[in-house]
């Protein structure tokens, strides 16, 4: 059956039921929020007794130093009586107001924990503004350190964690929310972030950028790039903002850069016709020099290592990232297992690119990619549905099969179900999260088949698929796109957490 043992352990991480304190680590007292929102993969994430709506940023960063202050205005319901509650927060803290009030509050273990004058009710509205000062790149938590100090800025890029080495946060995809993210930087350093830029004023010899994003997002695709970049800003086809930012010293990269990542709206126009309308206020793309080995789909402007374009330009890399803003960003995990939903529609995005563009069908890859391993490669005893922290974005098994998986269901149903299938995921999830059981409950009823034994044999079973008698044999030739697409995942799986 495909409600298997696995589905079974994890069916607890579906929407929004955590967020209402009833999964936490240990037992917290009366009124107190849970210090955990329960996800199995990463225990320490996350807090209970609260849903965040917004985060208004108010930042100071000095690049030679790498000092940051802030204050960070959050927006908050409560979901429970609360006594106390935390956030996910590595910085140090120098106080804290709930509703105006002065608030006590401690320390531990990457952990703010608030204890407000009097007890908050259930359903309230509650304001929190946390004021703070550090040096980020110093900062470890659950031995990572993910901000990261470049030659004349930082960079606040990484997946599954970043948010708590720069602003107090309910640390989990579950828990999204707009943003105001201000920062003011040394005059001649350019800040760049989500959403659109709404200010940009200069005073004393300070330059302050503020960013706005509309949409609820997860708090790890909040990003900071800072230092000195090439900015650009135009109107895309359809009249929202395309902002680009390209470090000033990207070198031989640079053409090849600007080559890809402009390529951005019509990729996203492309895009549109297979998942639907795109979701967001803004797009664009910003590509470091340095400090980045990896892409990260941010919401509205994904963040590129320069090393995609080292070769020359990657338009399969700007399409994973951008499939992303409908698959991981619109609609977000609902527990970390859930990756394949993420990775693999992000990666198969890929195959129907070169589908379009005469550089080899979807079926032609799925072929090469399971003949490029025989079926005793440990690599297909890591189930795709349920791969463990550890394999979090394992190339293979996450990315490759995690794309497999989809031509398997497309196959199953045929092309006009399965692309029905993806709109109306992308739909019915929309800006919120989701798992693998409720994509596969959509699926069945839009294609009105059972595809759960498929889905079950190359998600969560473990070792490599038989094929149907419907599928390809024998070893095909090498579709031209697989040298860029391998070249591409290769540098998507480097592993995010330092």
């Amino acid at each position: 059956m495909f409600r298997s043992k696995l589905f079974v352990a994890a069916v607890t991480m579906a929407t929004g039921v955590l967020l209402a304190g009833t999964a936490s680590a240990g037992t917290p007292p009366p009124g107190a929020g849970g210090q955990s929102i329960g996800d199995p993969y990463f225990p320490a994430d996350g807090n209970t007794g609260y849903d965040v709506q917004h985060y208004d940023l108010d930042l100071r960063y000095q690049p030679a130093t790498d000092q940051l202050n802030g204050t960070a205005t959050i927006l908050a319901t409560t979901t429970q009586e609360l006594s106390s509650f935390s956030f996910d927060f590595g910085l140090h803290p120098t106080s804290v107001l709930v509703n105006s009030w002065p608030a006590r509050f401690t320390e531990s273990n990457a952990k703010l924990v608030v204890t407000p004058a009097k007890a908050l009710p259930k359903a309230a509205a509650v304001t929190v503004v946390v004021t703070y000062d550090g040096v980020p790149s110093q900062v470890e938590i659950g031995g990572e350190k993910d901000w990261v100090k470049t030659p004349d800025g930082a960079l606040a890029v990484n997946e599954p964690h970043v948010a708590a080495f720069w602003y107090p946060a309910n640390d989990h995809p579950l828990d999204k929310a707009t943003y105001d993210v201000s920062i003011a930087v040394p005059d001649g350093t350019q800040a760049v972030s989500n959403g659109t830029l709404v200010r940009k004023t200069s005073l004393l010899g300070w330059t302050r950028w503020s960013w706005r994003s509309t949409k609820p997002q997860a708090s790890y695709l909040a990003f900071l790039a800072i230092g000195h970049y090439d900015i650009r800003s135009a109107a895309g086809p359809d009249g929202e903002p395309v902002i680009t930012a390209y470090h000033q010293d990207l070198g031989d990269s640079s053409g090849a850069a600007q080559a890809s990542v402009e390529r951005t709206p019509e990729i996203l126009a492309w895009e549109s016709t297979l998942f639907g309308p795109y979701p967001f206020e803004a797009q664009g793309g910003v590509v470091p020099a340095t400090g980045l080995d990896f892409a990260l789909e941010d919401q509205t402007r994904p963040v590129y290592s320069s090393k995609f374009f080292a070769a020359g330009a990657d338009p399969s890399v700007i399409v994973h990232e951008n499939a992303h803003q409908w698959f991981g960003d619109s609609v977000s995990v609902g527990g970390w297992r859930n990756i394949w939903l993420n990775e693999g529609f992000a990666s198969y995005a890929e195959w129907l690119w070169s589908e379009a563009h005469g550089q080899g069908t979807a079926q032609q890859l799925f072929d090469h990619y399971y003949n490029s391993k025989p079926a005793t490669d440990p690599a297909w005893q890591i189930a795709t549905g349920d791969p463990g922290p550890a394999n979090l974005f394992d190339g293979f098994a996450v990315y490759d099969r995690g794309a497999m998986a989809l031509h398997a269901l497309r196959t199953a149903v045929g092309d006009t179900a399965f692309f029905a299938i993806l709109k109306a995921w992308a739909a019915q999830q929309r800006y919120g999260n989701g798992t693998i059981e409720q994509f596969v409950a959509l699926a069945e009823k839009v294609s009105g088949k059972a595809v759960h034994p498929v889905l079950d044999d190359w998600l969560f079973t473990k070792g490599r698929p038989t094929l149907g008698v419907t599928a390809s044999f024998g070893v095909p030739a090498v579709p031209a796109s697989v040298a860029e697409l391998d070249r591409t995942h290769q540098l998507l799986a480097t592993a995010r957490r330092r």
